[in-house]
């Protein structure tokens, strides 16, 4: 069968990877695709020129080339209604229907099916007039909050506030300088959850949960959690802050009436639901939902799994996940770090020819997933995005996963290339 994947990130990268390895593959295209799966010729990937934006041409890609199945990777696409409008034309696809990415496409739309489906998270209030949104703050006592702009901001449109102060500058980023586009015509304004995350995935297809092992990503740019937000500096997976009891709690009380309450609304799940939890001393509560694979939490992820993963999308498809037996995973930990362009996640120059790659990928049990990378005129791959690599390995456990990564970490240079130095610390201690 041939298979489409759409995207060109790191996410990408690892799911046209795995999807290579099953043996209902016999070709796997991804549009557009990166430096790195251009590279994965051996295992019967290769690129198409198409933006995962051109839905008629990708369409009609699809429909030519009698593709199998199509999986949707970034939230863009999926918001936007791709799997709608792939549907229309026949064709088997693995994500949610742009009514069900909501819950990533809009943190207001989430804040309510969390609220209506009882769903433990912050509490919030919704705005669309900036004033009315800084009269609030000014009313409320001078203390930590979170701004959120409602739409898709690439993981960077969350602000976390330690006072008024930085809570009415973060409102008129967004709201007023429309920092984010589009994104900031509505902002959430939460309270601000204290204790540590962890990102708990789950594949449903509407009526069963398939949950995978939990995972942490690290957001702010800096060691130490200090900095920015961005869209994932590094995971680790499995996070040992979720054992199997939390894990139970967090399926039965978090995954379970999510889909429920989507199924209550008429807007049915089907594709990856991923929690992203803040747990701390109340226990787990929902910070937001993500609709596909998180990025950089799906390359760890993928590199753990060793059952079919084809087989998996498939049967959600089909609604046949009832029918799945346990997921079978490699018992070692995985640790995945991002290297990133100089100025993320802020603006960042491009074109530097990246060295050392095939040093660090010859190190054994690491697997190099390109996220923001393209191939020169010179046959040369160069950085061309924000983050550019998450170097990901295996180890005999995290300690020794962290180590080897940033061994092959080591390797690789560009002008400009940086990374935190502290991902999975939080598990070590």
């Amino acid at each position: 069968m041939k298979i489409l994947v759409i995207g060109n990130g790191g996410r990408e990268h690892a799911l046209a990877w795995k999807i290579s390895q099953s043996p209902r593959a016999s070709q796997v295209f991804v549009a557009p695709g990166n430096a790195g799966t251009a590279l994965e010729a051996e295992n019967n990937i290769e690129n198409v020129d198409i933006s995962s934006s051109d839905f008629p041409q990708l369409i009609q890609f699809a429909k030519e080339n009698k593709i199998g199945l199509v999986v949707v990777g970034p939230e863009q696409p999926l918001c936007a209604g791709l799997t709608d409008a792939m549907r229309e034309e026949g064709l088997r696809v693995f994500g949610p229907s742009k009514a069900a990415a909501e819950l990533e496409g809009s943190k207001a739309f989430c804040k309510n099916a969390l609220q209506r489906g009882n769903i433990p998270t912050a509490d919030f209030q919704v705005f669309t007039d900036p004033a009315l949104a800084i009269a609030s703050l000014q009313d409320r006592e001078d203390g930590p909050v979170v701004i959120k702009a409602d739409g898709l901001a690439a993981g960077k449109g969350v602000y976390v506030c330690d006072n008024r102060e930085q809570a009415i500058q973060a409102v008129e980023e967004m709201a007023v300088e429309k920092k984010f586009g589009a994104a900031g015509n509505r902002i959430v304004i939460e309270e601000r959850l204290e204790g540590e995350e962890a990102s708990v995935l789950a594949i449903t297809d509407g009526k069963t949960i398939v949950t995978l092992q939990p995972a942490q990503d690290h957001k702010a740019a800096y060691d130490g959690d200090r900095g920015p937000n961005t869209g994932g500096m590094g995971a680790y997976c499995p996070a040992p802050l979720v054992d199997a009891k939390m894990m139970e709690w967090i399926e039965e009380y978090i995954l379970v009436r999510t889909v429920h309450v989507m199924n209550r609304m008429e807007i049915p799940f089907q594709g990856v639901l991923y929690a992203g939890l803040m747990i701390g001393r109340q226990g787990p509560k929902v910070l937001e939902y993500n609709t596909r694979f998180g990025d950089p939490e799906c390359q760890p992820l993928l590199l753990r799994l060793k059952t079919d993963l084809v087989m998996l999308m498939e049967a959600t498809i089909d609604r046949k996940l009832d029918k799945i037996g346990p997921l079978k995973w490699d018992q070692r930990p995985a640790v995945g770090v991002v290297m990133a362009s100089e100025g993320y996640p802020g603006k960042s120059v491009y074109g530097h020819v990246i060295r050392g790659l095939e040093e660090a990928a010859k190190i054994p049990n690491v697997k190099i997933f390109h996220s923001g990378t393209a191939i020169n005129e010179n046959g040369e791959i160069v950085n061309h995005g924000g983050r550019v690599l998450c170097v990901t390995a295996l180890g005999e456990d995290i300690s020794t996963a962290k180590k080897t990564a940033y061994e092959a970490v080591r390797q690789i240079r560009w002008t400009g290339a940086w990374c935190r130095h502290d991902i999975s610390d939080k598990a070590i201690r």
